[in-house]
């Protein structure tokens, strides 16, 4: 028994979160409604399943065996730095008792039906009791995770190792100073016009253009597949299947467009992290039970908007790429031009989904709750007093007045599971992809290629410095070997400045 027998029963917990991940996938893509309770109670037991591997007296044994056979290495060797991860792992799982585990894996079960009636209705009232349960019960995981500064940082661990209120706070201060005075400047210009995106566009067809951009950027279909679900995600067992989602509103044409960008990106990270980590700890997440290649969740969703924003809402993208689109919607977009079209996409509109903002007022949302899941964890915010707390954020970020809980606080499906410290991953992606992208397009060949419609520079700059290297560095490592320097706001800012000046007329300063 040996570094052999370790890699050999992390391969069976990657296996066993695969498979949890293949439920998952079928529940939100092909499932008929009334397999809800029984599909969520088989992937609690393969969330356990996999947890009571990773914490077994056969895997320390093993794990102790292998750390003594690959001692003699160097400390940044593939073999240490899988042993110091699942030495990690397992440390971090043992601190939480099984009882917990159960007892959050039941309680987000029953969650999402409890919410989505909620919602439905409007009633906050009815989903706070189980929200109050939730809250409790990280409460309690916090503790036995163990944390320096604030409870709410040990559970943004298993989404964001390394981030804390602390470092968060400076991070949001920043965005804020920049951001709030950009978004007051828009709202006094003229807005670009949206209303030929508001044509019957059918749903066939937006699902073909969407494909041929995701697949123009990268993203391969022998290894992949586009399906429609409610909310677009994407989901990977081992690179060789890496699969996307994206939804169809046949009277508002970006989001399946833009879905299947944002996807594509996530999947371009997954589909190229070294074949080597297949089943190993560098392409498993064993702290958050995921079975992911992407170091952290900020990293994944940095790839994700960079393809959607930066790449796929660039002028430059539409001046090269919209004879297409018009060749998709010829009569939809029979009386538009590519400058027309690339305003449209970057219109700022405020207003109360998270999932539908733009760019600019994206990031507002994330802070909100941020915030407010911070403040619950400590105690300082009562759940009843959320729905309160919320609608005054709103109303401070975005000049909003929240109409109802629907569209207000009951809008997330996170808390029903009981997911809360994940919301930063958000931002922390934004502002990655601002500076991977400042730094890659320094390279002449990838600016040369952006400027001809050749995407493949770009990917692979983002393969070597990204996507290749799966979880064998932290975050802040990799952004330090790809950049020069840790998490670094300014090139985002400098992104969202420049682009909403040229597009509502401002003066162009950060």
């Amino acid at each position: 028994m040996g570094y052999a027998a370790l890699l050999a029963r992390m391969g069976q917990v990657n296996d066993v979160l695969n498979a949890k991940s293949l439920l998952a996938w079928d529940a939100r893509t092909k499932m008929p409604p009334g397999g809800a309770e029984t599909r969520a109670k088989q992937i609690a037991t393969l969330s356990v399943m996999a947890r009571d591997m990773v914490v077994a007296d056969d895997t320390l044994r093993a794990l102790d065996a292998a750390e003594a056979e690959v001692q003699h290495l160097g400390a940044d060797t593939i073999e240490r730095t899988i042993c110091a991860q699942v030495r990690d792992a397992v440390s971090y799982h043992r601190r939480i008792p099984a009882a917990l585990v159960e007892a959050r894996a039941e309680l987000g079960s029953v969650g999402q039906d409890i919410w989505a009636r909620a919602r439905a209705a409007g009633d906050f009232a009815a989903f706070a009791p189980h929200l109050e349960k939730t809250v409790a019960l990280n409460r309690e995981m916090a503790e036995h995770i163990g944390y320096e500064g604030h409870p709410y940082d040990a559970l943004m661990h298993r989404f964001e190792p390394g981030e804390t209120v602390a470092t968060l706070t400076p991070l949001f201060a920043r965005l804020r100073e920049a951001m709030l005075p950009l978004l007051r400047a828009i709202s006094d210009r003229p807005a670009p016009r949206i209303d030929f995106l508001q044509r019957a566009y059918h749903a066939d067809a937006q699902l073909a253009f969407g494909l041929k951009m995701a697949e123009r950027v990268g993203y391969d279909l022998e290894r992949g597949r586009l399906d429609t679900t409610v909310h677009p995600f994407e989901v990977s067992f081992t690179r060789q299947d890496v699969r996307i989602t994206t939804r169809v509103n046949e009277h508002w044409m970006p989001a399946c467009l833009f879905g299947s960008l944002h996807e594509a990106g996530h999947a371009l990270y997954e589909q190229n992290v070294d074949p080597a980590y297949t089943r190993t700890p560098l392409a498993t997440d064993l702290v958050g039970l995921y079975a992911v290649g992407g170091v952290s969740f900020g990293a994944h969703e940095s790839q994700s908007r960079l393809f959607e924003n930066h790449v796929g809402r660039s002028r430059e993208f539409w001046e090269l790429n919209f004879p297409e689109a018009r060749a998709a919607f010829p009569e939809q977009l029979r009386d538009i031009d590519a400058e027309t079209f690339w305003r449209a996409i970057n219109r700022v509109a405020p207003g109360f989904i998270r999932v539908e903002a733009d760019e600019l007022t994206y990031d507002f949302h994330i802070m909100l709750r941020v915030d407010l899941e911070a403040a619950l964890i400590d105690g300082s915010l009562a759940v009843k007093d959320l729905p309160e707390a919320w609608n005054a954020k709103i109303a401070d970020y975005l000049g909003l007045s929240v109409p109802d809980d629907r569209v207000g606080v009951l809008q997330d499906v996170h808390w029903s599971s009981g997911q809360i410290g994940t919301f930063c991953n958000y931002t922390i992606g934004n502002v990655m992809a601002g500076q991977l992208y400042e730094t890659a397009i320094k390279d002449k060949s990838i600016a040369d290629g952006l400027a001809r419609a050749d995407y493949a520079p770009l990917r692979d700059w983002m393969v070597a410095h990204v996507h290749t290297h799966g979880r064998r560095y932290t975050r802040d490592e990799l952004l330090v070997r790809a950049t020069g320097r840790t998490l670094d706001p300014e090139p985002y800012i400098a992104h969202l400045t420049a682009k909403y000046s040229e597009i509502y007329g401002l003066p162009n300063a950060a």
